[in-house]
C-alpha cells in the first residue's frame, strides 16, 4: 500500500482514457509560451482552437460570421448563481446555439449551431489533461484530470492518495468545493465530477452534495462490476465510453428548480442502463415480427433513437 499515491491512481486513470481513444496530454505542454500552446493564459479554461475546428466543422454551412458568434456566445456565458450559467452551457450543448447568419445564396439562416455530433463519435475531439493550472480571481490550482470535448472541460476528476491516514474520498470531494468557489469559470463548462482515492470513486454533478455523489457499479452494463476491480475504472470505463458519455449528456442531465436555484441531476449506473435496455426492447417489439408490446420508460426527457 505504500507505493499506492496520488500519482500512480493518476497515470492508471490516463490509461483508462487512452485505452476508450482519448488523446492525452499535460497542463504543461498546452500553456501559454510552450511549444505546444492552447492557452494564451492560464485563466483560460476552453481550449479555443479545439472548440473553433470544432464547430467548423460540425456546421459546414453556417458563415463565418455565424460560427463566430455562436463562439462568442458560448465562450460568453455568465450568471450570479453558477449552476444558472451552467444550465445554459448544458443547453447550448445538446440542442445547439442559436445564432443568425447570412447563408451563401444570401438567405438569413437560424438553424442552430451544432457544438457536439451526438451520432457520430469521431467527428468529436476528446481529450485529457492532467495536471491543468487554472489561475482566476488571485487563486491558482491544478485538478488532476480535466476531460476536454471539443474544447470544452465537461469534466474534472479530483484524486486522493488512499495511503495517507488522513486523506479519503470526501477530501477529494472538498477540494472541489474549494475549485467551484475558486474558479468558477472551468465549472461553467462542467458536465460532470469524480471523485476517488483509487479504492473508491463516485460521480455528482456541479450542485451535488456528498449524498448525491454516487458509485457507478458497471462499465456495460449487463452485470456489477466484480468487486475486484477497481471503482475508478468501472467508473472511467463504464462512463467516458464515448457512446455512453455522449448518451449520458444528452438525455440523463436535468436541471430541476428547489424554489430558490436550479439542482442539476443526473441519472444513476442503474437508471441509465434500465432506460436502455427499454429501449432496444421498444425497437425490438416495433419491428414487423415483433410482438408491439410497449412497457414504460422512466426518464424526464425524449430519447430519439432510430427504428431499423
Amino acid at each position: 500500500m505504500s507505493a499506492f499515491t496520488e500519482s500512480v491512481v493518476e497515470e492508471a486513470a490516463l490509461e483508462w482514457f487512452e485505452a476508450l481513444g482519448y488523446a492525452l496530454t499535460g497542463g504543461q505542454s498546452i500553456a501559454p509560451g510552450e511549444p505546444g500552446e492552447e492557452r494564451r493564459t492560464y485563466a483560460d479554461v476552453v481550449l479555443d482552437g479545439r472548440l473553433r475546428d470544432a464547430l467548423a466543422r460540425l456546421n459546414s454551412t453556417v458563415s463565418r460570421e455565424g460560427l463566430e458568434e455562436a463562439f462568442r456566445k458560448l465562450t460568453r456565458i455568465s450568471s450570479p448563481q453558477q449552476v444558472d450559467a451552467n444550465h445554459e452551457l448544458h443547453d447550448y450543448l445538446v440542442n445547439g446555439v442559436s445564432v443568425e447568419y447570412l447563408r451563401a445564396d444570401g438567405t438569413i439562416g437560424y438553424d442552430p449551431v451544432r457544438i457536439v455530433d451526438f451520432d457520430v463519435l469521431e467527428n468529436n475531439d476528446w481529450l485529457v489533461v492532467n495536471q491543468l493550472t487554472v489561475s482566476e480571481g488571485g487563486h491558482n490550482r491544478r485538478p488532476d484530470v480535466v476531460v476536454f470535448l471539443n474544447g470544452l472541460p465537461i469534466a474534472v476528476i479530483e484524486l486522493k492518495n488512499a495511503a495517507s491516514e488522513n486523506a479519503t474520498i470526501w477530501n477529494a470531494f472538498q477540494q472541489l468545493q474549494t475549485y467551484k468557489q475558486e474558479l468558477p469559470s472551468l465549472f461553467v463548462f462542467n458536465e460532470l465530477l469524480v471523485i476517488s482515492d483509487g479504492l473508491e470513486a463516485r460521480i455528482g454533478t456541479l450542485s451535488s452534495n456528498q449524498e448525491r455523489f454516487l458509485p457507478w457499479r458497471t462499465i456495460e452494463g449487463e452485470a456489477l462490476a466484480s468487486k475486484g476491480m477497481s471503482q475508478l475504472e468501472v467508473l472511467i470505463r463504464g462512463v467516458f465510453d464515448k457512446r455512453r458519455l455522449l448518451d449520458l449528456l444528452r438525455y440523463f442531465i436535468v436541471f430541476e428548480d428547489d424554489g430558490d436555484t436550479a439542482i442539476k441531476k443526473m441519472a444513476g449506473y442503474h437508471q441509465f442502463h434500465a432506460v436502455a435496455r427499454a429501449l432496444d426492447a421498444t425497437i425490438s417489439a416495433s419491428h414487423p415480427q415483433g410482438d408491439h408490446r410497449v412497457g414504460v420508460v422512466w426518464h424526464t426527457v425524449p430519447i430519439r433513437r432510430s427504428v431499423p
